[in-house]
């Protein structure tokens, strides 16, 4: 049975053009040739900001299938990608945050096939997060690239924020998934080792847009109805403060080493299935 690439679709957020051009020119690198988004842009972003986005889009040729403005609840960025999975239509469905580039151990439409015959209409990934070499969060020059600005990737998702690192990468139409793609109850993906999803979230600006979620979850502005953005927030600010504004990359835990959109890192493999097999939510008492 020949697979063809899916769709990819996505919530974009306030990102800079470099970003979205450098997702896009990464997915369709990767064989996409169609890209179902929706923007969605809290109060505080300046039109300005949106117009250059929006023309980015489309100078690449991309046409978004939905633009809204508001508090960014938990429920938002959920709601849009659905919409957006339900005028896909029936078949395989590529999702991505748009700081979040893939790297397949095999040829997707492998992973494809195997996850058809596995019956979970699953595939999973894994998030790598991607730092400075100094752990500063600092912009990056579209010329040189992102891997040349952040040349380290270790797992701060996982062993910082206790967040779940595990993504699912894509989902067959008729899979039901999660807030932020980290589960699809009754589906649980059998590939191994799991996707790279380089996660690209620790650059200039990530700390305001930390301590803004941080704010908007505490005054109720930005409803959820799980405690866990507000103490990923928290965690994230404290060790930023301890650590001189920037992320402590020699940190043994974290696993920091340098790493490459080119090529799937040897250890991955091995550790990675490790870290997704038993990756376990924190205890209630941990989440604070």
């Amino acid at each position: 049975m020949t697979m063809t690439v899916p769709p990819l679709i996505s919530v974009i957020g306030p990102v800079e053009p470099a970003l979205l051009t450098a997702w896009v020119c990464h997915y369709r690198a990767l064989g996409v040739e169609r890209f179902l988004l929706a923007f969605h842009f809290p109060d505080h972003v300046d039109a300005g900001r949106i117009m250059l986005l929006r023309e980015a889009c489309s100078e690449l040729g991309i046409e978004p299938a939905a633009v809204s403005r508001g508090p960014w609840h938990e429920h938002t960025n959920p709601q849009l990608r659905d919409e957006l999975r339900e005028q896909a239509g029936d078949g395989w469905h590529l999702l991505a945050d748009s700081d979040e580039f893939h790297a397949y151990p095999a040829p997707l439409e492998e992973l494809l096939r195997e996850a058809d015959l596995s019956g979970t209409g699953t595939v999973g990934g894994l998030m790598l997060d991607r730092v400075a070499g100094d752990g500063s969060l600092t912009g990056w020059d579209a010329t040189d690239g992102l891997d040349a600005a952040y040349p380290l990737g270790g797992f701060l998702t996982h062993h910082l924020l206790r967040g779940d690192p595990r993504k699912i990468v894509c989902a067959h139409s008729s899979v039901m998934v999660e807030s932020g793609q980290h589960r699809a109850r009754g589906h649980r993906p059998t590939n191994r080792p799991p996707a790279v999803v380089h996660h690209f979230k620790w650059r200039d600006g990530v700390k305001e847009d930390v301590q803004r979620r941080a704010a908007n979850s505490v005054n109720n502005n930005w409803e959820t109805k799980s405690p866990a953005r507000l103490a990923e927030a928290r965690r994230l600010l404290h060790h930023l403060h301890s650590h001189g504004g920037r992320i402590d990359v020699d940190e043994p835990r974290f696993g920091f080493r340098p790493v490459s959109l080119r090529e799937v890192p040897e250890w991955w493999a091995e550790e990675a299935t490790r870290l997704v097999d038993t990756w376990r939510p924190p205890h209630a008492a941990m989440v604070s």
